[in-house]
């Protein structure tokens, strides 16, 4: 990306989004990525919204938008046909006759730090928050063998290529030396020694960890930096819980607050029309937990990290007998627990695109898309 005529792709703002929320981590049944349009075409103006609607579409042609980047998919089950009988085949007519591409982040954004319910923390006021389920088993150990004269270009090669990220630092490695033997055949072309013989070396074993779907892109990376002909590796499954992915969050408020007046603040700050709830335990309301969209099925990780509220939506009448008395469950609706990542994902391109030095404007859809009326 440079600064002067855009040239800035749907792809571009595509790696952007992956490189915070991946598509690994989705739903497997979502449909995440590019849903409509060609992912060559530049972009110039980007509108976010919560959810793709005709009346959204159509702001987005009005405001002169080429991109759409959703949170819900507009195709999130493949459709049987696409045609203009529906508002999913008008949609994609309007988008494709405007130049306008579109792309989602769903529960990839979901389960990402900083996603989704990071963003109902933010607007809850929540501090010191942290995911409230971590089920990510996604890392994977890359060990490989290296003479002496090239670790620091082996791992420099690998932390480029995505691994050697640990939170908040990145070229963690291990090293540790040793002796490697070899002996090549006939055709071998070895960079040290000779073939036919029983080669000693000095070499350095360097361990190094990535996600999951970085080790095709490591690996290559490590082969292309390291100086032999056939070059020696392990790839180990880990069982450590990846810090970058999870599920809902946990957090405290400012002060404890009773029911009442807890009640009122969610409302207020999640511009809810109506709350549905069932009360918990007597004490003021500290501890709150909170996943944006349908969550309830975290509803009994919630009261084991002992929180004294849990915040979610599409709450059924079972999952309410089954918290009452043991946490304040409260239902404030699935538009209002997810349209803040909106503004989240805008702040998010706004920074990445300053960064490259790229003038493009990005904002947030005004067309309200959310079905449910309150009387």
């Amino acid at each position: 990306m440079s600064s002067g005529a855009c040239t800035v792709t749907v792809r571009d703002v595509l790696n952007l989004l992956t490189a915070w929320a991946p598509h690994e981590v989705a739903w497997e049944r979502d449909n995440v990525g590019l849903q409509v349009g060609d992912a060559r075409r530049t972009v110039s103006r980007i509108c976010v919204c919560l959810d793709v609607t005709e009346a959204v579409v159509a702001e987005a042609a009005r405001k002169k938008a080429d991109l759409i980047v959703s949170h819900h998919p507009l195709l999130f089950r493949p459709p049987r046909t696409i045609n203009v009988e529906d508002e999913i085949g008008r949609c994609v007519q309007t988008l494709l006759k405007n130049n306008i591409s579109l792309l989602s982040a769903h529960t990839n954004l979901d389960f990402t730090r900083a996603g989704t319910s990071f963003a109902l923390a933010d607007v809850l006021g929540l501090r010191s928050v942290e995911f409230l389920h971590k089920p990510y088993q996604v890392q994977r150990k890359i060990v490989t063998f290296v003479p002496d004269t090239h670790v620091e270009r082996v791992r420099n090669a690998m932390a480029d290529a995505g691994a050697g990220v640990i939170g908040n630092y990145d070229h963690c490695s291990f090293s540790m030396p040793g002796t490697g033997s070899f002996r090549g055949n006939v055709h071998a072309r070895p960079a040290v020694g000779v073939k036919e013989k029983l080669e000693f070396v000095a070499e350095t074993r360097l361990e190094m960890i990535a996600e999951r779907w970085n080790v095709p892109r490591v690996i290559a990376a490590l082969k292309a930096a390291h100086p032999y002909e056939e070059v020696a590796y392990d790839v180990y499954p880990l069982e450590n819980v990846h810090g970058s992915y999870g599920m809902g969050i946990i957090g405290e408020l400012a002060r404890p607050l009773a029911l009442g007046p807890f009640l009122k603040l969610v409302k207020r700050r999640l511009h809810s029309g109506a709350l549905r709830y069932c009360a918990g335990t007597r004490h003021p309301i500290r501890r709150v937990a909170a996943c944006g969209g349908s969550g309830s099925d975290l509803t009994d990780v919630a009261i084991a990290q002992n929180a004294d509220a849990f915040i979610t939506a599409d709450v059924k009448y079972h999952d309410f007998h089954h918290a009452a008395g043991k946490i304040t469950l409260v239902d404030a609706g699935h538009f209002e627990t997810e349209h803040p990542v909106v503004r989240t994902v805008v702040r998010y391109l706004q920074d990445e695109l300053k960064k490259q030095d790229e003038r493009i404007a990005v904002f947030a859809a005004q067309t309200p898309t959310n079905p449910v009326r309150y009387l």
